[in-house]
């Protein structure tokens, strides 16, 4: 007969110190965060010296095998836990069997400027964790540089905003509590065109496209989910612009229209001379 496996206890000390990862006061000061999900810590192990240990069920653990390999193959320790400790650690409602314990992975602002960005989003107010994260992933998806969370900004560890960026939080540096005045003018001086994403905006996104003004490095600046950006980061900003509503829709959501904004940089930056114009010849 075969024994069943050893799982953590409950009251262990790395399960209690796994828990209070949910608060921000101590990811700050253990300089720790969960990653929760197979897909969240599959990336996880794959991004240098960035997990330090994996809570998992034993079905969890059979099911995703190759990722509970990863992750001892990272150097990560694997604890055997029943469904309960999984759920007193997860911060989610359905927890898939699987929690990751990760040291920070934020970038200093300083590295991002010496790398020379070509595009950079830059969240300057925004509050609510799922659309950072949301934001973050659509950086990533449309092959921006670096995202920048200023100091107004929510927490990037928040277990929402992980969750939110899909494993996108390990693919691109991303520098955190930066003020909006020392993001947006060390990246004027990194020569990058600071745009600020605003929907009173007196530029159109359509306009700047068949302009061609959109092929040089840029940064967007996007604000606050319910109101926008404040006068005074809109006058930091080399333009602000606005995406046309072309139907009856009344606005879109920050993260939907940061997708509109991040992808039409990244391919007037892809094509030639900068974007195609659509005006027939």
């Amino acid at each position: 007969m075969t024994a069943a496996p050893e799982l953590i206890s409950p009251k262990s000390s790395r399960v209690s110190a796994a828990r209070r990862l949910g608060k921000r006061n101590f990811r700050g000061k253990e300089q720790l965060f969960l990653a929760e999900g197979p897909q969240a810590v599959r990336e996880a192990a794959a991004h240098a010296d960035t997990l330090v240990e994996v809570f998992v069920t034993v079905e969890a653990a059979e099911r995703y095998a190759d990722i509970v390999g990863e992750a001892r193959a990272a150097g990560a320790r694997v604890h055997l836990a029943d469904e309960d400790v999984i759920a007193d650690i997860s911060t989610t409602v359905t927890p898939q069997g699987l929690v990751g314990v990760c040291r920070f992975v934020d970038t200093p602002f300083e590295d991002i400027l010496a790398a020379k960005p070509r595009l950079v989003a830059v969240l300057a107010h925004v509050r609510d964790p799922g659309n950072a994260g949301t934001v973050l992933r659509c950086a990533d998806a449309a092959g921006a540089d670096a995202v920048v969370l200023t100091d107004a900004s929510v927490d990037l560890y928040n277990p929402k905003c992980v969750r939110a960026s899909v494993g996108s939080l390990f693919h691109l540096p991303v520098a955190v509590g930066v003020p909006v005045e020392r993001a947006v003018q060390g990246l004027k001086d990194a020569g990058v065109r600071i745009l600020a994403a605003d929907g009173a905006g007196e530029d159109d996104l359509d306009d700047e496209l068949d302009k061609g003004t959109m092929g040089t490095p840029s940064a967007w600046v996007f604000g606050n989910e319910a109101w926008g950006l404040p006068e005074e980061t809109r006058a930091l900003a080399d333009a602000v612009v606005r995406v046309p509503i072309h139907g009856r829709a009344e606005s879109l959501n920050l993260a939907t229209a940061a997708a509109v904004c991040l992808y039409a940089s990244a391919r007037a930056q892809r094509a030639a001379g900068g974007c195609r114009s659509v005006t027939p010849s």
